[in-house]
C-alpha cells in the first residue's frame, strides 16, 4: 500500500508540479521505508527468550519506532527547506483539477489502510504496526491538507498558497514526527505507563482477595507485546508454600483474564506482621493480634512505593 500510495502521489507531482505534493510524496518514500523497518523488527520482536535475551526480543518495535519517528522529523525539516524555497522562488502549476481528485482517492486509500493496520496493530500489542497504521494516518491528514490547498489555489488562483500549505505541512510532519519519538524512546527507557499502571491496579482492586493483605512495589513493563509485572504481596504468614503459591495463582490468573496470557510476574510473597491486621479483613482469623480497623484501597501513590501498609 505505502508502494502503491508513492507512485500516485509521483504521477500526481508530474501533472501538477506542485511543491506541496511533491513534499507529500517525499513523505511517502518515509513510509515505504519504515514500513520495510517495521516489519523486520516485527520478525525480530517475535522470536522466543533465550539465553542472550532472557525478557525477549520485543524491545526491537521500540528501537524500530524511533527511527521511523527519526525519519519523519528529518522529511518534515526538509519539506519546509524547500517549501520556504519555493515561497521565495515560486514555479508554475499545470492540471490542478485531475490532480486534486487524484489526491482525494489517495486520501481515501491512506484512511482504510491506517484503521485496518492500528486495528491490527492494537490487537497483537505490536507498537511497530500502531507506529504504521500511524504513519498511514498522518499520509491521510497531510494529503487531504494538500487537496485542500490545491483546490483553495484553483478557487483563488494565488500561487503562494501552495508553499504556505507545504510548510504547515512539513510542521505538523516534524511533530508527529517527535510524539512517534518520544514514544518509543519511553518504552526503550523503560517508562511507566501510567494508564497501564492504572487499569491493573483498577482490576485488582475491583476481584480483590481476602489473603491478599497488602500490595507494594507494583511495576509494570511492556516488551513488545509481553507484560512483565513485578510486586511484592503480602499473605498470611501462616501459610505453607503450597497454600500461599495457590492463592498467588489467584492473583495471576485474574491479571491474564483481563490482560491476556502475554503476561510475566516475579511476584515476592511477604508474610503478614502485627501492623497489617488493620488493615486486613480475614474473618475468624485465630493469628490476629490487633482489630481490623478499614480496608485499605490500592492506588496509584500506594502500591509504587517499597513500604508495607500500616495505618
Amino acid at each position: 500500500m505505502s508502494v502503491l500510495v508513492f507512485v500516485l502521489k509521483l504521477v500526481t507531482f508530474f501533472m501538477t508540479h506542485s511543491l506541496s505534493v511533491l513534499s507529500d510524496t517525499m513523505e511517502s518514500v518515509v513510509n515505504i521505508i519504515a514500513t520495510l523497518v517495521g516489519s523486520y523488527s516485527m520478525f525480530i520482536a517475535a522470536k522466543p527468550k533465550d539465553k542472550d535475551h532472557p525478557y525477549g526480543h520485543g524491545k526491537a518495535e521500540f528501537v524500530s519506532a524511533a527511527f521511523q519517528g527519526s525519519l519523519i522529523i528529518g522529511v518534515g525539516c526538509l519539506i519546509i527547506y524547500e517549501s520556504i524555497d519555493s515561497l521565495m522562488n515560486p514555479g508554475s502549476l499545470h492540471n490542478l483539477g485531475n490532480g486534486f481528485w487524484l489526491l482525494i482517492i489517495i486520501a481515501i486509500i491512506n484512511i482504510a489502510t491506517a484503521l485496518l493496520v492500528m486495528r491490527m496493530g492494537k490487537k497483537n500489542n505490536s507498537i511497530a504496526l500502531v507506529t504504521s497504521g500511524k504513519l498511514f494516518l498522518i499520509d491521510f491528514f497531510t494529503t487531504l491538507s494538500v487537496a485542500i490547498g490545491i483546490l483553495i489555489l484553483i478557487i483563488t488562483n494565488i500561487q503562494k498558497v501552495d508553499a504556505i500549505i507545504a510548510i504547515l505541512l512539513g510542521a505538523w510532519v516534524v511533530y508527529d514526527g517527535y510524539k512517534i519519538l518520544r514514544a518509543s524512546l519511553a518504552g526503550i527507557m523503560d517508562e511507566a505507563d501510567m494508564a497501564l499502571l492504572e487499569n491493573v491496579i483498577s482490576e485488582i482492586n475491583a476481584s480483590r482477595n481476602e489473603n491478599w493483605i497488602d500490595l507494594h512495589n507494583l511495576r509494570v513493563i511492556k516488551y513488545g507485546a509481553l507484560l512483565h509485572i513485578d510486586c511484592h504481596l503480602t499473605m498470611p504468614w501462616y501459610l505453607n508454600v503450597n497454600e500461599a503459591h495457590k492463592i498467588m495463582d489467584t492473583f495471576t490468573d485474574l491479571i491474564k483474564s483481563k490482560f491476556g496470557d502475554s503476561v510475566e510476574f516475579f511476584i515476592h510473597i511477604d508474610g503478614c506482621m502485627h501492623f497489617s491486621c488493620a488493615i486486613c479483613n480475614i474473618q475468624n482469623c485465630d493469628k490476629r493480634q490487633n482489630p481490623f480497623q478499614k480496608k485499605l484501597n490500592w492506588t496509584m501513590e500506594n502500591v509504587l512505593s517499597n513500604n508495607k501498609h500500616q495505618l
